[in-house]
């Protein structure tokens, strides 16, 4: 076996001798823990068992249960009932690793199956647990089994059996018996017996440890007196000869034992004496013949547990090769239990351990049991009727195959796996502690025991095959302790006690795992825990003065391993990782005395120690967590703050401090020269229970630029609104800038800062300061916060007598200062006002305010002789009057003082009040800012609820006597306005409108879709008139949108829209008009004339004229003309064709003829060009031989030579050429894509499938098995094999048209669907189910041929080719060729059929073109060889 990488295993190999190098290296491999990241992980893993379902599975009870008759003779593919698989289980490999990257868990790669296994890395367990095991030689046992091998020709070992002695048998018949201090008691046996019988093959030691039972290679047993060493029986026939012993079990009842030979059965052995004879009597509990048992155990109790009812059963469980089973022995002998593993690894070896374990306060044994890579664990009780129930608890998925499970103690197990590692688990969390790499133990294997090769290797293949990693007799655990027995040693494993644990962290220096495992002891989330005993207190205590040694160590060891010289950074971060390790658990341990006194004064001999230590205090302290430091601490943590400059970090630190054990007037004077405005506030308040005087140092920054009219700087405004917080939340009784005022002291704070506030004069005030100057700062600085401080102070106030009047004294105040002062905005004045009018409308008020103020300032703020701030004096009245101010003022004499100031949305204000809804239309129209919103307020008013008719009416009069501006102001909302509602009177509107430019709008609005206005054209029940009219005024207005807007309208007479065109000379619109009434003759003439016409202009212009523009003139016109050809060609008969084409194409040549005869022409070559665009085009329509005779036939071209017409001739030939060659490429694409899906097809039809096994995935049987059944063989092409007749028992079949389709049981139901939908064979996860081929078994003949001349005879696609066609189709990845072709030859005819050259980009038109992934891959033409 080849080793581990040690990169890999990051545990500690207890028995290697590595040097200190080596563990350092390893562990700095491992990410540094964090802080608390063990806890984290605990807690996790708590919630992580929150969400297991850990619901029970009672095994349903059955009236009479079963016989071992019956149970023996069950064949074993029977399904069992009792298969329980929850997939809610916590599987151990999803555990969140965090931050630990290293695996402790290590992968071989030597050529064991499990590596073909999934591999998946655990957290770090070492990290997290530390060692758990010690792990340690027995040398005195050691060094004489290789010497009796030496000396007495022992033999080398082969099984080890453990009580309070330990007991080892060799290969040549010895047992040697040891005492607990490794001195060799008895040699049992000789070597001359050893010849006879073979090796020891099986040992066990009986209860009080005075008799030893040996089985041989050879089948005999042998039972021995371990206090005389005398043999007391020999017994040879205790089962068929032949076999080897492969176990051998006293049971708690001394003269009863258990053994199991390689037959694979199992004997019950009694022992009696009787007149002094030793007998023993042997009774079969199993037989090989009907599955081979490899593996017994029978339940030991402890002393304690002597009289458990369970006991009274004598229980044991067996493992056959493919079922569990638990019997009881006594009173008579009674099956419990089966149970069937499902498929596994037959290589795999089958495990069974007992132990009792507490559930829900009751103490019963579990049986945990494996084969493979699964741990079930079953827990067994007794009811009160007498009967055994076994409930199945979550089971343990692992990532590797195990050949041992041991039981160290209730909570944990030790699992071996087949390369030689253990793996050592907490059973509740499924939580891997520690694994360690025991090859060097060298382990016994008992595998020739299992092929019994000392009685000529007869057994069966299966049981050879489990035997390869067979180690049962070479394992042995007794009281918390595992012996492992080796070729040339023998080890013991235990586990270690938490102080061990701790201390073996620290040898290896690992400080911060010591402390975070230690933790986890204090706080009882540790695993495997061996040692703390007493109550939660007492082991709190224990731990936690550990914990502090420990924390001695680190500081002592940081300050040492801190580096000398080289940058600061570099000390610093030292520090950083080390120092806040020490205040966390000095503040978790609670033992703040340590942090402040020994720890702090041993990191101040370090500056940058100190500094980082202080640091790491500043979270504690924001969070609240941390009070109650020492007065040296609190200043030293100010001045390494302020030494920093980190003056917010500072304040920040001061509000969370106590800070009545400092210098205050130093710390108030540092708070001002660096602005911490909150810090002061909170010395002030808490130190000296002062809460005027930082009001007064703020107002004398902030008063002066106020009064002076100058702006305030940035930190002026900052301490202004520090202000208003303050006095806010001291009249609030909270304390600044956090927490609460104490009780006591809230109604003295307010008295105290009213008074403050109202003062009339300031302290040192100068004779010319005006009155009440705070009360005027704060009012100048922001009166709407201020006021809203007063509001909320007014809320909080009792109606008492004392409150009554400071609310009166302070309203009189505010009027004085602000109506007797020109210095305060409208919009000041409003807001004072609308804070007076608020209060007043409350039910309770007490105020008392002059009504006549209120007049003057409604004067104020409608005064019209001031126009600047309109619209805030505006906004302000408004806020006035919904504050409840109305009932302060004559409404009729405000509303001619609003109108008079324009102000009218206080005169919409008060009509909504009268319900004077047509006026507002008024105050919308009016308002230039609002104008707009006039319709949506006619059509709220005229579609909402709640209105009486006859306001809807007036509403709808105004909006009619002003239609002329609404269609002004936005055409499009009138129109949408008028259709909604009076569509009916649309002729009436259309009479209103007298100006013709308003009409046009108004009518495109309304008739135009594209102008977006939602109206259904249905609900507009209108004319063709009006939509004739709509057509005249565009015809004047906008004559080139016509004819696309004719494409979009609906109600128009065709007659009298041609007449309308042809008034206004718009020869396109009419040739448009008249190829959609039918007469194209008519539309051709006229595009021919209008073609004409440019190309007249075009020959007499001279060469100075604007050649460009005409040319492109006439390029368009004739483009529109061969559109109209094209259009109309297809439904025409040959002699209307060449009726219209040939005009044309005479049209295009006449000026080249003039050319010819008279002046030379300008455009020649330009004229050539288009005569060949009219040739191309006719192609499509009249044959080639009329177009050239019709050439040729001209009088131009036939008198001349055939040069002039040559370029015209090899234009079409070159046509020609190119649509041949297309029509053959493509030709040629077409039979290639066929041949090659038909290639496909026939190859995936036709494709053998290869099964994975050679037996049914749902009997487990070999596909041969039902000889004389008529039964089908159904192949899946993922390999798996099943026999017709269990499928259908499944219900995997499907019906399709009439047809059988299958599935395969494995695939579906692995996916977790059930029934598989018809779908459900497609791709998914690689268990796609493509094809399936049938076959009969081959005594069958007949049945197969039928079938395939069935098949021959019917040429329909059965289900699984038309399966495998559709997989054929998927390889496509876009769309085919065929469908590229049929979607140009769409494109091109829709073209050709569209009316008019409109524009193809409609909504509806989704083409494989626009696809952005679309690519053309086309193969060359061929190449024609010459």
């Amino acid at each position: 076996m080849e080793n581990e990488p040690d990169h890999e295993n990051v545990e500690q190999n207890l028995c290697a001798k590595t040097t200190e190098e080596e563990l350092s290296k390893s562990f700095n491999l491992e990410a540094s823990l964090s802080k608390f990241s063990y806890i984290d992980l605990d807690k996790e893993l708590e919630f992580k068992n929150d969400l297991i379902d850990d619901k029970e599975f009672d095994i349903p009870q059955v009236d009479t249960p079963p016989t071992l008759e019956s149970i023996l003779n069950e064949t074993d593919d029977e399904e069992e009932s009792f298969v329980l698989e929850d997939p809610t289980l916590l599987n151990i490999d999803t555990i969140d690793s965090h931050s630990y990257d290293t695996s402790s868990v290590a992968s071989s790669d030597s050529g064991d199956r499990t590596n073909l296994k999934r591999k998946k890395k655990l957290p770090d367990s070492f990290s997290l647990h530390g060692s758990v095991m010690r792990h340690s030689l027995l040398k005195g046992i050691s060094a004489q089994i290789v010497s009796a091998a030496d000396k007495v020709d022992a033999g080398l070992p082969t099984a080890i059996a453990v009580s309070s002695l330990i007991a080892v048998g060799t290969s040549h018949g010895l047992a040697l018996i040891f005492d607990q201090n490794q001195a060799l008691r008895l040699c049992l046996g000789s070597t001359s017996v050893g010849g006879q019988y073979g090796a020891i093959s099986a040992l066990s030691i009986n209860n009080d440890c005075s008799r030893l039972l040996c089985g041989f290679a050879k089948g005999q047993i042998t039972m021995w007196d371990l206090a005389s060493g005398k043999l007391l029986r020999s017994i040879t026939d205790a089962h068929p000869p032949g076999t080897a012993i492969l176990h051998i079990k006293f049971t708690d009842d001394p003269t009863l034992a258990i053994c199991n030979d390689s037959g694979g059965s199992v004997f019950e052995l009694t022992f009696k004496r009787v007149m002094g004879v030793r007998t023993c009597e042997s009774r079969c509990l199993f037989s090989g013949s009907k599955g081979e048992v490899c593996c017994i155990e029978p339940l030991h109790s402890k002393p304690e547990l002597k009289d458990h009812p369970i006991t009274q059963f004598s229980l044991l469980a067996m493992a056959s090769l493919t079922k569990i089973l638990v019997i009881g022995l006594k009173p008579s002998l009674k099956v419990w239990m089966t149970f069937p593993y499902g498929r596994m690894d037959p290589s795999s070896v089958p495990l069974l351990a007992w132990h009792f374990v507490a559930v829900h306060n009751y103490v019963n044994p579990m049986l945990a049991f494996c084969r493979g890579d699964v741990v079930h664990f079953l827990l067994v009780k007794r009811d009160e009727s007498g009967a055994i129930h076994v409930t199945k608890q979550k089971h343990l998925h692992l990532y590797y195959d195990l050949i041992n499970f041991t039981w160290i103690n209730s909570r944990t197990v030790v699992l071996l796996d087949s390369v030689e590692k253990l793996h050592v688990i907490d059973r509740q969390t499924q939580e891997e502690l520690e694994t360690v790499e025991i090859s060097e133990v060298q382990l016994v294997y008992n595998s020739s025991h299992f092929k019994s090769l000392a009685t000529g290797g007869n057994v069966s293949q299966a049981l050879a095959l489990v035997g390869e990693k067979a180690c049962y007799q070479s394992i042995s655990s007794y009281g918390g302790q595992i012996f492992y027995l080796g070729t040339k040693s023998v080890y013991v494993m235990m586990l270690r006690s938490w102080r061990e644990r701790v201390d073996h962290l620290l040898k290896q220096d690992c400080l911060t795992e010591a402390l975070a495992l230690a933790w986890s002891f204090h706080e009882g989330k540790a695993k495997a825990v061996v040692g703390l005993s007493g109550d939660a207190s007492k082991r709190k205590a224990v731990v936690a003065d550990r914990m502090v040694e420990i924390l001695f160590h680190y500081a002592d060891r940081a300050l040492k391993k801190c580096p000398d010289q080289g940058k600061i950074q570099v000390m610093e971060q030292h520090f950083q990782d080390m120092v806040p390790v020490i205040v966390d658990y000095c503040l978790l341990l609670e033992r703040k005395d340590l942090l402040f006194s020994q720890m702090y004064d041993k990191l101040s001999e370090n500056s940058v120690a100190k500094g980082v230590f202080l640091e790491c205090l500043e979270p504690y302290i924001l969070s609240d967590k941390l009070v109650g430091m020492t007065p040296q601490v609190m200043k030293d943590l100010i001045v390494h703050f302020q030494d920093k400059k980190l003056m917010e970090n500072v304040e920040a630190l001061i509000v969370h401090m106590d800070i009545t054990s400092l210098d205050i007037q130093q710390v108030v004077l540092m708070c001002w020269e660096n602005r911490l405005y909150d810090a002061m506030i909170y010395v002030y308040n808490r130190g000296m229970n002062e809460f005027i005087s930082p009001m007064e140092k703020l107002f004398r920054v902030i008063a002066p630029p106020l009064n002076a009219g100058r702006t305030l700087t940035d930190e002026q405004v900052v301490m202004g609104n520090k202000l208003l917080v303050y006095i806010s939340c001291c009249l609030a009784g909270r304390a600044y800038p956090l927490g609460d005022i104490p009780e006591d002291l809230v109604p003295l704070v307010k008295n105290q800062v009213f008074e403050f506030l109202i003062r009339l004069h300031s302290a040192e005030a100068s004779p010319e300061e005006e009155i009440y100057p705070y009360v005027r700062t704060l009012l100048h600085f922001d009166t709407r916060e201020f006021l809203n401080v007063l509001a909320l102070t007014f809320e909080d106030f009792k109606n008492d007598k004392q409150a009554v009047e400071y609310q009166q004294r302070i309203v009189d105040i505010l009027l004085k200062v602000m109506v007797e002062n020109s210095d305060f905005t409208p919009s000041q004045v409003g807001c004072l006002f609308t804070f007076l009018a608020r209060q007043l409308a409350k039910p309770d008020n007490t105020l008392f305010v002059n009504r006549t103020l209120f007049d003057q300032v409604l004067e104020f703020l409608c005064s019209p002789d001031d126009d600047s701030r309109h619209s805030e004096r505006q906004q302000v009245l408004l806020e006035l009057l919904q504050a409840g101010g109305i009932v302060q003022f004559e409404e009729s004499r405000l509303i001619r003082m609003a109108e008079k100031a324009e102000f009218y949305q206080i005169c919409e204000f008060m009509y909504e009040r009268e319900h004077q809804y047509d006026k507002i239309i008024d105050c919308y129209l009016r308002d230039p800012l609002r104008e707009e919103e006039v319709f949506n307020y006619i059509h709220n008013i005229l579609s909402i609820p709640g209105h009486s008719a006859e306001e809807k009416q007036s509403v709808w009069q105004k909006a009619m006597d002003h239609i002329e501006e609404l269609v002004s102001l936005r055409p499009c909302k009138a129109a949408e306005l008028v259709a909604i509602h009076f569509s009916e009177q649309i002729e009436t509107v259309i009479k209103k409108l007298q100006n013709q430019v308003l009409l046009f709008k108004f009518l495109r609005s309304l008739l135009d879709p594209r102008e977006g206005v939602h109206v259904h054209q249905e609900l507009v029940q209108m004319s063709p008139c009006v939509t004739e009219q709509f057509i005249e005024l565009l015809c004047q207005f906008s004559p080139n949108q016509v004819i696309e807007t004719l494409q979009v309208l609906e109600c128009y007479r065709l007659e009298e829209t041609i007449q309308i065109t042809q008034k206004y000379q718009l020869h396109e619109v009419t040739a448009y008009l008249l190829e959609k009434k039918g007469d194209i003759h008519g539309a051709f003439l006229i595009m021919l004339k209008r073609l004409q016409s440019k190309l007249q202009e075009i020959t007499h212009q001279d060469e100075k004229t604007k050649e460009e523009l005409s040319l492109k003139d006439v390029e368009d016109t004739m483009v529109e003309t061969i559109a109209l050809c094209q259009r109309n060609s297809h439904n025409l008969n040959q002699q209307q064709r060449e009726a219209l084409w040939f005009p044309l194409l005479e049209a295009m040549m006449a000026p080249q003829k003039l050319s010819g005869s008279t002046a030379p022409h300008l455009h020649p070559e330009a004229l050539k060009s288009l005569t060949m665009q009219v040739l191309n085009s006719m192609a499509a329509f009249i044959a080639l031989p009329s177009i050239l005779q019709r050439i040729l036939q001209d009088p131009v071209y036939g008198k001349g030579k055939l040069g002039e017409i040559q370029g015209l001739i090899l234009g079409m030939l070159d046509t020609f050429n190119y649509e041949q060659t297309l029509l053959e490429t493509t030709t040629s694409l077409l039979n290639q894509d066929l041949h090659w899906s038909l290639c496909n097809l026939r190859a995936s039809v036709t494709r053998g499938l290869n099964p994975k096994q050679d037996y049914c995935s749902i009997c487990l049987q070999q596909y041969k098995r039902r000889q004389e059944m008529a039964d089908e063989i159904i192949v899946f092409s993922c390999g798996h094999l099943y026999h017709s007749f269990c499928l259908q028992n499944k219900e995997c079949t499907i019906e399709t048209e009439g047809q059988t389709r299958w599935t395969c049981y494995k695939c579906s139901s692995s996916n977790k669907v059930g029934k598989l939908s018809e779908n459900s064979s497609e791709v998914k996860k690689g268990k796609t189910v493509p094809s399936q081929v049938k076959m009969s078994p081959s005594c069958h003949p007949s049945k197969g041929d039928s079938a395939v001349k069935k098949a021959a005879s019917e040429p329909v696609l059965d289900p699984q080719q038309i399966q495998a066609f559709d997989q054929l189709c998927r390889l496509y990845r876009g769309s085919s060729r065929l469908a590229l072709l049929t979607e140009l030859s769409q494109n091109r005819s829709s073209e050709s059929y569209r009316p008019f050259s409109g524009s193809q980009s409609g909504p509806a038109f989704n083409s494989i073109f626009q696809n952005e992934n679309f690519q053309l891959q086309l193969i060359p033409p061929p190449v024609t060889e010459d």
